[in-house]
């Protein structure tokens, strides 16, 4: 019988209440509240901000701007060289930041406790495994992506050049949006599963990420696929409806609680049960995927 994805809603919600609800602790509030945001960061949890991009009316004007870029070309490398970088940069330490906050927080809720210090030490070796293989991945990505830009450019070049939108453009478009798709859904998938199964299974039985990733595909998988794409599915639907429940409260709160942190504290609840209900849908597993303790308890789990 398949793992139920509707049975782990009511314990994630009971679990939701007993971490911030029972005995109200507003310091643990505000602790795992934190946590939540480190481990939300490299998704822009923190709040978003929308952005426009103005698109040249007519061929003319990509051909002044084509001749603009080449007569201003070393400053125009050295302003993008410093961009691109920073941007880089930046992504990078959020990665970084955000892998050792997702065992902060998994810790919070599974151990009903709100700690910074002692569990960002504790999960330095878990964090920096999770850290290494998003970097790869994300870079990996970063290839594939601008080399299929690359290449739509090529081919749409000479239509580019005669200012028109011919045959060699609607094929790099045809191209871009055939590969790009299926690039992307296979993207989500793997952040799904790296969330919601590869991070649990590193805390639970104290692992690296590729040792985890092998645990899901020999104890998890096998028998168990309908159920992960159910699951999949459910938590879409369940994040589209927190993402109706945030827009309301960060119009209700004009717009204060989009602001950095404060999102992650304000709508805590959330991220709690999102949290637990994955926690819960393992737990279904057996006796030897039980998450939840209270603080100062350690989840029993193997050796390395």
């Amino acid at each position: 019988m398949g793992l139920s994805v509707i049975d782990p809603i009511e314990p994630a919600v009971a679990r939701m209440r007993r971490v911030l609800f029972e005995d109200f602790d507003f310091t643990k509030w505000l602790t795992l509240g934190f946590c939540a945001f480190l481990a939300d960061l490299s998704s822009g949890g923190g709040g978003r901000a929308g952005y426009r991009t103005s698109i040249p009316g007519s061929g003319s004007d990509l051909a002044e701007a084509g001749r603009f870029l080449l007569r201003h070309l070393p400053i125009v490398i050295l302003i993008g060289g410093s961009i691109l970088t920073l941007v880089i940069a930046l992504w990078v330490l959020f990665t970084w930041l955000s892998s050792r906050g997702r065992f902060m927080f998994l810790d919070g809720v599974a151990r009903n406790a709100g700690a910074v210090v002692e569990p960002w030490r504790r999960f330095q070796t878990h964090g920096n495994s999770l850290f290494l293989l998003r970097l790869v991945l994300g870079l990996a990505a970063f290839g594939v992506i601008a080399g299929l830009l690359v290449l739509c450019a090529l081919v749409a070049w000479p239509d580019l050049e005669a200012e028109r939108f011919g045959p060699g453009a609607l094929f790099a478009v045809l191209i871009l949006c055939a590969c790009l798709v299926p690039f992307t859904l296979a993207l989500v998938l793997i952040k799904a599963l790296l969330g919601n199964f590869v991070v649990p299974i590193m805390y639970l039985r104290d692992l690296r990420v590729l040792d985890a990733c092998r645990v899901f595909m020999r104890e998890i998988a096998p028998g168990n696929a309908g159920s992960i794409v159910l699951f999949i599915l459910m938590k879409i639907l369940l994040g589209i409806a927190a993402g109706v429940i945030v827009l309301l409260g960060v119009c209700l709160t004009c717009c204060t609680a989009a602001l950095p942190y404060v999102n992650s504290v304000v709508f805590l609840p959330i991220s709690v049960f999102m949290r637990s209900y994955s926690l819960c849908f393992l737990e279904q597993l057996g006796p030897d995927w039980r998450f939840f303790s209270e603080a100062g308890a350690q989840p029993t789990s193997p050796a390395l």
